[in-house]
């Protein structure tokens, strides 16, 4: 559990009329992420196949649950993480609309919102800034994933490749390399500089649609500008020393690397090269460690038994994977002060439904409440976005509106 003060009663049950039937996260606190002594940090990891609901979903409430075979192998955790039920974004469109799991926005809609459709760990990053080396660090299992956002609406490829990342992360550029890049960033400052000059001139000759429309350009265009001081500023500042043998760049089946990312994640974490960081697993990957479907045509079980119990097995690796990450956080002595989501934006993929998305929430120094079982009404329902509105909150961000929240997170129903 944190130390930090926590968040006034009044500010934390801001906005919300839900009744939830437990008090959970009274133990969430404002306090700065940047905080040299115990900076806070936020993981987030998706699969875009969802989790099929009766293996993930725990019959009863509270802190003793028997876990499902999804959760089980979590179970030497269990005390640590909260398990939800009966929280999505109400969006539709299957695969299409998991890319709304971390906003609660599907990329169409995005420009009726004022920070579009970006994701909770983008608005993160923002927060950190240039605190650390990589605002944020976004990897993934295959291509095709779309879990994160910017503020603009642009969407952040993953790294898929973690030899790329173990360079990124602390093989240390040549001077005439670093030399290369400084210059790379001067010429882009010179360009973004006359497109905002040429831009003001312009705005003054527009309609109020095309001044809209241009100020959404500007914005990208900020965006940039603020990666560009991010990047020049950690041009020269030597890395830190890897504690793991140099990756080297070979052909690996996908799924094999999800251990392997984790174990970098926790490295970036570790050593403060990032504050945030976000794993997505895709469509299609297999794994030699199973023998196995295709993952995706296996999520399309229609119900049948003997492709459920294949399903078992790959999502109870899954959460093996996550599992043996929590203990290398809690071996690094950064998991309370580190909040993992997991989940997807997805629940059972046989029938392409967004609704009842599998989520839980590790860590975080947060008084975990086991499966908090949320109201299934329709006129009750909580938004899953009023939960990632208390993670920033968490993290130390004060804003108060995030995608669709009405609120945050609340424990107890407001007259």
């Amino acid at each position: 559990m944190n130390n930090q003060a926590p968040l006034s009663r009044r500010r934390f049950l801001r906005g919300t009329s839900i009744a939830l039937a437990i008090p959970t996260f009274e133990s969430l606190s404002c306090a700065t992420a940047t905080s040299q002594q115990s900076p806070r940090r936020l993981v987030c990891v998706g699969n875009h196949l969802g989790f099929y609901p009766g293996n993930f979903f725990p019959i009863s409430g509270g802190k003793d649950y028997s876990p499902t075979s999804t959760l089980k192998p979590l179970e030497a955790h269990q005390n640590d993480l909260t398990v939800f039920s009966h929280l999505d974004h109400q969006l539709n469109g299957g695969h299409k609309a998991v890319q709304g799991f971390l906003n609660g926005i599907k990329k169409e809609e995005a420009s009726g919102f004022p920070t579009k459709n970006m994701s909770l760990d983008q608005a993160a990053a923002e927060y950190v800034g240039n605190a650390t080396r990589f605002p944020s660090i976004t990897t993934g299992i295959t291509n095709g994933t779309d879990m994160c956002w910017t503020r603009s609406g642009v969407h952040i490829p993953p790294v898929n490749n973690p030899a790329k990342l173990f360079q990124g992360l602390f093989i240390q550029a040549s001077t005439s390399s670093r030399e290369a890049q400084r210059t790379r960033l001067k010429y882009r400052a010179s360009i973004l500089d006359a497109l905002r000059e040429s831009a003001s001139a312009l705005n003054r000759t527009l309609n109020t649609a095309d001044q809209n429309k241009l100020d959404q350009y500007l914005t990208s265009v900020r965006d940039v500008e603020r990666q560009l001081q991010m990047s020049n500023q950690w041009i020269n500042r030597p890395k830190p020393e890897a504690t793991i043998q140099e990756i080297q760049d070979e052909e690996r089946q996908q799924i094999d690397e999800v251990g392997l990312f984790y174990e970098l994640m926790a490295l970036a974490l570790q050593t403060d090269s990032t504050r945030v960081t976000t794993l997505e697993t895709g469509l299609g990957f297999r794994t030699s460690e199973l023998d196995l479907e295709s993952y995706h045509a296996l999520s399309h079980h229609g119900k049948a038994e003997d492709r459920i119990d294949q399903l078992k097995v790959v999502e109870s690796f899954l959460t093996g994977k996550l599992n043996n990450f929590i203990s290398r956080l809690k071996e690094a002595e950064i998991f309370d002060q580190t909040l993992i989501v997991f989940g997807s934006g997805m629940s059972d993929g046989s029938i392409h439904s967004n609704r009842d998305l599998p989520v839980l929430l590790a860590g975080g120094g947060l008084d975990h409440q086991g499966h908090l079982i949320c109201p299934e009404e329709h006129h009750k329902r909580v938004p899953l976005c009023n939960l990632w509105l208390s993670v920033l909150n968490w993290f130390g961000s004060d804003t108060e509106r995030f995608g669709r929240s009405t609120g945050t997170f609340s424990p107890m129903k407001i007259a």
